[in-house]
């Protein structure tokens, strides 16, 4: 179809989804498109000039960026225009008609219908140009992109319902202009002193002026209009620190915390980084761009987290602004110096110099940065070795005597035992499981803490994470077990209790000859109190939680047979030994999935498991 026609177009699902939401759920938060529309217009700004710097041009006789608004009460319509880049046709309906956005899906699942609850969640999500439609009842956009001929300009125009037209028109300037049509009960936003207010509020920091432009034609700077990150700290209120996390963060929540510093020497750089009071939708997308964004001299040069901040980091959100960075180089060869990598060091220093503090000094607090972004944390240990103790510091855990994830490993040290030469514990799906674990019994014995972990990426974190200040992790349920130097809490009776494993060597020649195509090995247990049996991996071998995990997502996992331990003291282990031929093969696997259920696997023949229950109930 012909550009200069006039197409009417349906919005994407999730689009009419949002506006539906946005119109009925953010009543109490209606002001908030001003602030919305004026961050959209000051990174248009933003980016203008980033492209300027290779193509002055682009600013076609016109470089003081400005951002304008104008009411008229008779036509009833709010108008916000900029002189920024600008967008062509095929990126106002990338931006405008669709959600390009990681966790839509999930934003949605997360709805409850409850118009308090859901007008939060639609506030994380980040609603932006289409925050238009809660005050108005139809926008009218008009856009041409920097460097386009006047005759590419582009008008777009929806009633917020399912359908927007779309056509090419003339448009003399570059830049971007939006034209709110309120609705009828809507009044107090064409009022000068509220539109005013609202700038002051959400927008003052905004580093470009914000012009109203008043019924007499007269024009008014309303906004402070300078890079608030560069101003000196003592300048700075509370409340204008976290309006400037709302525009740079996209949020309307508070921040949890911040940290603020200008650094000298070989880089000079200004720092402004945010910790979200909740975690963000696209948290889970390790290819995310948002979150920190990188200035020289004042000048965007580009929002991507992954290159100003590390992976585990993702979730800062915040402005870096760098004095000496060169102006003239690629984004991509700007990422590869030296001085990049410093300021991002000294970037990430900052970032974990403020989470110390809120672990140290601000409990509450930092239980929330936990909540929302712990298992993101987690995967520091093995991405950043520079930071690798630092980090561990960091991780907190829940554990046998705390349900709670409040256990630090500093914490965890404090309590260990006269004789405990490790760091216990151990993984599995859920609390309950791994709470459930009879790899646990000798510990609760013994009175030894053992931390549960049950996120996914512990694995991870423990194949990296080897020790902590001179003390090795260890998991209950792989290798050999000596607790013999730690006291019983119940008074030490184990080696009396014990069985010597020459005693039962008869039996465990039997199960490994009844067993031999499951089990590598068995061995009597130091391991089990009340349990007959559990399965172990070998030192060096891949956990069976790791790898049923892999198999999980779809990838192979090392082949590995279990060994199997047994408490010869156990009815039921007693029962076995006096079997003879059939039954004595038949309690043996019976005995050797109840291992495997304990330790959270699934069972090759649960037909047959069942059939084995069945006879040993029916002799009892």
């Amino acid at each position: 179809m012909s550009d200069n026609v006039k197409e009417t177009l349906g919005f994407q699902a999730e689009v009419k989804q949002l506006l539906q939401l946005m119109i009925h759920s953010l009543y109490s938060h209606k002001e908030i498109f001003v602030r919305e529309l004026c961050s959209n217009a000051a990174d248009a700004a933003d980016k203008l000039r980033f492209e300027a710097l290779g193509d002055g041009a682009l600013y076609e006789n016109d470089p003081e960026l400005k951002i304008w608004i104008k009411a008229d009460k008779e036509a009833k319509t709010l108008t916000i225009r900029d002189n920024g880049i600008g967008m062509n046709r095929q990126e106002v309906i990338e931006h405008i008609g669709t959600i390009a956005k990681s966790g839509t899906k999930e934003f949605f699942g997360k709805l409850t219908g409850d118009q308090q609850k859901d007008a939060q969640l639609i506030g994380q999500f980040g609603v932006g140009f289409y925050s238009s439609f809660i005050v108005a009842d139809r926008v009218t956009l008009t856009t041409r992109r920097a460097g386009l001929a006047k005759e590419h300009g582009v008008r777009w125009e929806s009633e917020g319902a399912g359908e927007y037209s779309i056509e090419t028109v003339e448009k003399a300037t570059r830049g971007t202009e939006v034209v709110l049509h309120m609705k009828e009960d809507e009044a107090e936003f064409l009022e000068e002193w509220r539109l005013k207010t609202i700038i002051r509020q959400y927008s003052d920091h905004i580093a470009i002026p914000i012009v109203f432009i008043n019924d007499k034609g007269e024009e008014e700077t309303v906004n402070k209009a300078n890079a608030l990150w560069a101003r000196s700290k003592n300048d700075i209120t509370e409340d204008e620190y976290k309006a400037f996390y709302q525009h740079v963060g996209h949020d309307y929540e508070d921040p949890l915390a911040w940290t603020h510093a200008r650094v000298e020497g070989r880089q000079d750089y200004t720092v402004l980084l945010y910790v979200p009071t909740h975690a963000p939708f696209d948290l889970w997308d390790r290819e995310a761009k948002t979150g920190v964004k990188l200035y020289v001299k004042r000048v965007f040069i580009m929002e991507d987290a992954r290159k100003l901040m590390p992976a585990y980091l993702r979730f800062m959100r915040g402005v870096i602004d760098a004095a000496d960075l060169p102006l003239n180089v690629s984004r991509e060869i700007l990422q590869q110096t030296k001085d990049m990598e410093m300021i991002r060091a000294g970037c990430v220093k900052k970032a974990l110099d403020l989470l110390d503090d809120l672990a140290e000094n601000r409990q509450d607090d930092y239980a929330k940065v936990w909540a929302n972004f712990g298992e993101v944390l987690k995967e520091g240990v093995g991405e950043d070795m520079a930071n690798k103790d630092r980090i561990a510091k960091l991780l907190r855990f829940r554990s046998t005597t705390s349900d709670e994830p409040t256990v630090s490993l500093a914490d965890y040290l404090g309590r260990m035992k006269a004789g405990q030469d490790a760091i216990y514990y151990v993984t599995a799906d859920t609390l309950a499981a791994a709470k459930a674990s009879p790899h646990l019994e000798i510990f609760r014995k013994k009175g030894i803490e053992v931390l549960l972990l049950t996120d996914r990426v512990d694995e991870w974190l423990v194949s990296h994470l080897f020790e902590f200040d001179g003390k090795p992790l260890a998991s209950v349920a792989k290798g050999d077990l000596d607790l013999s130097a730690v006291k019983s809490d119940e008074g030490d009776k184990t080696e009396e209790e014990a069985p010597k494993a020459e005693e039962a060597k008869a039996l465990i020649e039997r199960l490994q000859e009844a067993l031999k195509d499951a089990v590598k090995e068995v061995r009597v247990s130091h391991r089990l109190v009340d349990s007959p049996a559990c399965l172990v991996t070998g030192e060096h071998d891949m956990s069976g939680h790791l790898a049923r995990m892999m198999k999980a997502m779809g990838q192979t996992a090392p082949e590995s047979k279990p060994i199997l331990e047994i408490n010869v003291g156990h009815a039921l282990i007693k029962r076995l030994d006096g079997e003879e031929g059939e039954h004595f093969g038949a309690l043996a696997k019976l005995v050797f999935d109840q291992a495997v259920l304990l330790d959270g696997g699934q069972l090759a023949d649960p037909a047959g498991f069942v059939k084995r229950m069945n006879t040993l109930l029916g002799a009892a």
